[in-house]
Parts: C-alpha cells; sequence; structure tokens
C-alpha cells in the first residue's frame, strides 16, 4: 500500500511541475504522517548526514567545475586534443570525444561538459559542413562520460548514500569510462569514413608543442586531484578544495577567461548549483529515513531470496528499471530515490556495491540522451536552436553504443572491480 500510495504522489507531483527536492520532502511527510511514525530524530538524522567531510566535496566540485566552464579551459582541451587527432577524416568528431573526456575529469559534471563543449564545438563543426544532427549527437553522447570519469559528482553522492570509500569509486569509473569514450571514437571514425565528412590539416610537430605546453596547466588540474588522493596526501574534500583553488588559478592567470571582477558572479552561479544539490539530497534522507525504518529494503531481500533470482536477472531487471526511472528523473533523484532501497539487497546477491556504482552511474549517462528528461538533448537543443527532434536523431547511434557499452560493464565486474582491486586490494 506505502509503495502505491508513494508512486501516485511522487509521479502526480512531477507531473505538474514541483521542484524535486519539494516533491522528495512532501512524500517523505505523506508517507511519515500516513504510516504513523514519528518524526522525532528525522531531523537529527538529516543533520548528521549532511555533517560529513565528503559531502562538504560537492560544492567545491561544482565550484571548480564553474572556473573551468567561464574560464577558457574548455578551449585549452580543444586546441590540444586538435593538434594531434589533425588529418584524420572526422578531426572535430575525434576531437569532441576527446576534449570531452579530459574536460570530464576536470569537472565532474556531464551537463556542464555538454554545454561547455557544445559552445565552442558546435558551431565549429556546423562551420565546417558536419551535419547538424551528427553534430548535436556527439556532442552530447560524449558529455556524458562527465558523470562516471572522476571527479563524478554522482559517485560521491552514491558513495555518501551507500556508505562507500568514494576513492574506490573513483578508480572503479576510470575503465569503464575510458570504454565509453574509445566507443564514441570508434563509431565517429568509421562514420567519418563512411560519409567522406571533412578531414582538418595536422598541425606541424613545433605546433603541436607549444599547443600542448599551453595546455598544460588545464591538464595539471585533473593530475593534481588523482595524485593527492592516491598518494594519500590529500583526503577527497581536500583534494575537492585544491581542485577548485587550482581551477581558479589556471582560469584567471593562464586563459583569462574572466577577470577578477567577474569571480564572485561566478562563485555565485556555483553556489547555486551547488544548493539546489544539497536541498535535494537532504529531502532524500528524510525519505531514506522512512524507507530503512518502514522496513521496505528488508522486504525486498526477503522476496529477492525467496524467489531464488540469479544475479544475472537481478541485474538484468534492475538495469530495465533505472533504464525506465530515466525517462522522467534526473541523475541526483534517481539516486536519492533509488539507492536507499538497493543498497542491502545487492550483498546477500553477490553484486559488489562498487560494481554496481558504475552499472547505475552508467544507465543515468543513459538517461541525460534519452527523452524525456534527457537534460543533455535540452541543452544542446537550447545552445544550437535545433528542435529536439533533430537532437534525438543525431543522439540516436550513440544511444545503442550506451546500450552495449551498460551491457559490457554489468556481466564483465573485472572491467569496473580490476584498478580498485589493484590500488587497495580486494
Amino acid at each position: 500500500m506505502w509503495t502505491v500510495l508513494f508512486l501516485l504522489l511522487f509521479f502526480g507531483l512531477l507531473a505538474v511541475g514541483m521542484p524535486i527536492f519539494l516533491v522528495l520532502g512532501a512524500c517523505a511527510g505523506v508517507l511519515y504522517f500516513v504510516s504513523g511514525e514519528g518524526l522525532i530524530g528525522v531531523a537529527q538524522v538529516i543533520v548528521d548526514s549532511l555533517n560529513s567531510s565528503t559531502v562538504m566535496s560537492l560544492p567545491l566540485f561544482v565550484m571548480a567545475a564553474a572556473f573551468m566552464r567561464h574560464g577558457g579551459v574548455a578551449k585549452a582541451l580543444v586546441d590540444v586534443s586538435a593538434a594531434w587527432i589533425g588529418g584524420i577524416r572526422g578531426s572535430l568528431g575525434l576531437v569532441t570525444v576527446v576534449a570531452c573526456t579530459l574536460f570530464a575529469a576536470i569537472c565532474g559534471s556531464s551537463v556542464a561538459t555538454a554545454l561547455a563543449m557544445g559552445t565552442i564545438l558546435m558551431p565549429a563543426m556546423i562551420e565546417k559542413g558536419y551535419p547538424r544532427s551528427f553534430a548535436l549527437g556527439v556532442i552530447g553522447a560524449s558529455g556524458t562520460i562527465g558523470i562516471v570519469i572522476p571527479p563524478s559528482l554522482a559517485l560521491i553522492l552514491y558513495g555518501i548514500v551507500t556508505e562507500q570509500s568514494v576513492p574506490r569509486l573513483f578508480l572503479a569509473g576510470i575503465l569503464p569510462g575510458l570504454l565509453q569514450a574509445a566507443a564514441f571514437f570508434l563509431w565517429v571514425w568509421y562514420d567519418a569514413r563512411r560519409r567522406n565528412f571533412p578531414m582538418e590539416p595536422g598541425l606541424p610537430f613545433a605546433e603541436r608543442v607549444r599547443v600542448t605546453v599551453r595546455a598544460l596547466p588545464a591538464l595539471a588540474v585533473p593530475a593534481i586531484v588523482l595524485v593527492g588522493i592516491y598518494g594519500g596526501i590529500v583526503t577527497v574534500t581536500e583534494a575537492a578544495a585544491l581542485a577548485a583553488s587550482a581551477a581558479l588559478v589556471v582560469s584567471l592567470v593562464f586563459y583569462r577567461g574572466f577577470r577578477w571582477t567577474a569571480t564572485l558572479s561566478v562563485i555565485a552561479d556555483a553556489l547555486r548549483s551547488a544548493g539546489t544539490i544539497m536541498l535535494i539530497v537532504a529531502s532524500a534522507l528524510a525519505f531514506g529515513h522512512w524507507m530503512t525504518e518502514s522496513g521496505v529494503p528488508a522486504k525486498l531481500v526477503t522476496w529477492t531470496l525467496a524467489h531464488n533470482l540469479e544475479t544475472w536477472e537481478f541485474l538484468l531487471a534492475i538495469n530495465v528499471l533505472l533504464l525506465l526511472l530515466g525517462c522522467f528523473l534526473e541523475v541526483v533523484a534517481a539516486l536519492l530515490l533509488v539507492m536507499p532501497i538497493l543498497a542491502p539487497v545487492l550483498k546477500p546477491l553477490g553484486v559488489d556495491p562498487v560494481h554496481f556504482s558504475i552499472i547505475f552511474t552508467h544507465n543515468m549517462e543513459i538517461a541525460l540522451v534519452h527523452p524525456p528528461v534527457g537534460l543533455n538533448l535540452y541543452v544542446l537543443s537550447t545552445i544550437s536552436n535545433a528542435p529536439i527532434g533533430e537532437v534525438i536523431r543525431g543522439i540516436l547511434p550513440f544511444l545503442i553504443l550506451l546500450v552495449i557499452v551498460l551491457g559490457i560493464i554489468t556481466y564483465v565486474p573485472a572491467l569496473t572491480m580490476w584498478l580498485p582491486h589493484l590500488v587497495y586490494g580486494n
């Protein structure tokens, strides 16, 4: 009964356009009231959960992403990618995949990656004669890499909700993220040859070196973060603060994407985004607390084990469920809604929570580029003035690739777990 009540209320409030943090908060309040469970202690649970060093890393990584997006870093990454990929048919498409992967390793946000790269590369690709639908597709799909390549905001949230080590989750995302980038790269290379796309001229070696040197400050930011975390020098939160500071210095000193006087405006933009995330997290924590106290996760474990589902059957069913939820929910909402229910089920079924983190985030990558929510679709439609139908047509080949990669990630756990086991052991 509670499940039916929650679903009716949840999707009803979403349908009338209520913000997701209010939807989750209202649902939690109604469920507490109807079930007769006391509200005493819920506020303390929320405060205790938010009073975490890991949670503090979220606004700092969001701020680093804002500095990078406004500070000219994206152009430097595009330039260095173009310098080394020139001379190959479909160069700008290939540059898009590589530059999005590099930018994702800095900002941790798929939407920010699509926005920054789309602003630069969309006009360039159209000017060179690429079909607009192709340009929209490759930028939108490549932007999704930001959700799994570390530092990923979604993986930080996953670690908070499921109490998993964030550095382990970051390591788990590296190889799947590179697999996705490689799949996109090969498809763009094949499609460019098949459709005879333009070829950018190659640069002399000396010019390539010059462009690479100019891009070194941008490339240094993710290196500083990862070396600091895995070298045991800083915690994840300290690494986030370091990333924000380095991003600010790089943007102001090396690329001068904005002036000192505009710094407060960029910080305000980042704080608005971070505040939105924190409100959703707080309301979802109240819902998650009710879910735990109500015994729903325990009942789900019992039901699952009673039906003798094999691990592969469970994972297949969950993938289908997540893909359906992705039609209606954005990443943070889906994660905070689903994981309090699923987390207790994983270990009894022999699913490693670290492995499942990448299965989950990859499903959310697909959600970013398929309707009706598909935030990356609407970002690209906005910056290109293209109809949403044209964006969807361009994204379709990449959607197929994303589903294939999802199957590999789901049923080849060694791809995800090899690096965490190598660094931290079993």
